[in-house]
């Protein structure tokens, strides 16, 4: 039971901070170490991923099929140049940013990095260029943001969403884009992981759990979605910054009394 427990939360967890802009893979590794839990292993990860990107797939359905029955189309290339930096910084620092999420010796800087940034771009002037205004320069700046997101607690979603705004880019249709930009990046993590996983061993007594888990992820995913896109178009993004603050100094005071 406690097995179960521990699966649904971490589905919930990966599900909730992967698209609100407070950091998945910052979160996680709190929690482990917060309490005392084992890394969630290859295949659990991603299937946590699977679950989070069915949650893009239903919000975004008609974009996707879009994309499905015009592979050429403008949007499919503006996803194209956005992954190409994300896919590029990932490949070639994937291990020493790994190592960084095992120990998470930075978090607490990034958590506060994470919420100069979504203050910052809070304080700007907002942008008024509409989805069909987005530039393949955009995509390639806001795809290397994704790709700095590598940092265990630099929120993907923020970072994106930031990067966005900055261009100019109207709330909405900025929030759109960087979930839209988010599948390639995580159908990409499934894929590669699912090339590890024959190799990997399979505990066929945590495939209920993991599966549990799973769901739960793409549930909060899509509520997480749900909740961004209303929140960026018509609110404000300082909460999470204050939250995010408070979490980095909270840790950064932990790991000086020697935690």
């Amino acid at each position: 039971m406690l097995v179960l427990l521990e699966h649904i939360f971490l589905g919930i967890v990966q599900g909730l901070t992967e698209f609100l802009p407070i950091s998945s893979t910052g979160h996680l590794v709190l929690f482990r170490k917060l309490f005392g839990m084992q890394e969630v292993g290859l295949l659990f990860d991603t299937m946590l991923h699977f679950g989070t990107l069915i949650a893009v797939v239903i919000v975004f359905w008609p974009q996707i099929r879009h994309i499905v029955l015009h592979p050429f189309s403008r949007l499919t290339k503006l996803l194209v140049v956005g992954t190409i930096p994300t896919a590029s910084i990932g490949l070639l620092f994937e291990d020493y940013f790994e190592e960084i999420s095992r120990t998470g010796i930075t978090i607490g800087w990034e958590f506060l990095a994470t919420g100069a940034i979504l203050w910052a771009v809070e304080s700007m002037r907002r942008g008024e260029r509409k989805f069909d205004d987005i530039r393949y320069t955009d995509a390639l700046i806001i795809g290397t943001l994704q790709g700095a997101a590598i940092l265990p607690a630099i929120s993907r979603s923020g970072l994106t969403i930031a990067g966005a705004l900055m261009r100019g880019i109207d709330r909405a249709d900025a929030a759109r884009f960087s979930f839209l930009i988010s599948l390639p990046a995580i159908l990409g993590a499934c894929v590669l992981q699912s090339a590890k996983l024959a190799a990997a061993p399979l505990d066929t007594a945590l495939l209920i759990p993991m599966l549990v888990g799973t769901m739960c992820a793409g549930l909060a995913g899509y509520i997480a979605i749900r909740w961004m896109l209303k929140i960026v178009s018509t609110g404000s993004m300082k909460g999470f910054a204050v939250y995010v603050w408070v979490l980095g100094a909270l840790i950064l005071a932990l790991q000086f009394f020697g935690w």
